[in-house]
């Protein structure tokens, strides 16, 4: 398994103080007194505007984010970071229109631009992540806020990581080394 490597530092185009991450991290703070820029060395990670791996999130992959609430429309600073290991293998989830794994359901193995077109499902609340490690989007064409699911079940969106029940999931993209995000 690769190892990442993400350094944060405290002020915008990769000044002031800096943190070097190579794993999971739920409180930044303890580290610097804030992050407003990072650098991804190796690997994936998902960082959050809040500790403890919540807030909202978003996927970097290895380059340079100078100035990342503009790239990434984050209000606030990173507070959290989780690396994503890499997967080599299949990747499949089971999607299900109604929590507790309810309604229509349909099992995943790639990437999917528009759940209602393709499922005919209006809405998916609860999944099952078999294989592989993916990114959940709010909007149609991997666009909107995003939700990082590793494999397990979730048997409804707070379990996903979302803390608004209105939240609804409309695209999901795998993450591997090669994934176009």
């Amino acid at each position: 398994m690769t190892m990442g490597k993400i350094i944060f530092y405290e002020d915008r185009n990769f000044q002031g103080c800096s943190y070097e991450c190579s794993s999971d991290c739920s409180e930044l703070s303890s580290h610097l007194n804030r992050c407003n820029s990072c650098r991804v060395e190796s690997g994936m990670f998902m960082v959050y505007d809040r500790p403890n791996y919540m807030g909202h999130q978003y996927f970097l992959r290895r380059g340079e984010y100078p100035e990342y609430q503009h790239m990434l429309g984050f209000n606030d600073c990173i507070r959290s970071c989780r690396m994503i290991p890499q997967h080599m293998g299949q990747f499949r989830m089971r999607i299900y229109e109604k929590e507790n794994f309810g309604g229509q359901m349909h099992e995943v193995m790639e990437d999917c631009d528009s759940i209602q077109e393709r499922y005919h499902m209006p809405e998916m609340q609860s999944c099952n992540v078999m294989d592989g490690h993916w990114v959940m989007y709010e909007q149609p064409q991997f666009r909107g806020m995003q939700t990082y699911l590793r494999p397990g079940e979730y048997r409804n969106t707070r379990e996903m990581g979302m803390g608004n029940d209105e939240m609804r999931f409309q695209s999901m993209r795998r993450i591997s080394s090669d994934a176009a995000f």
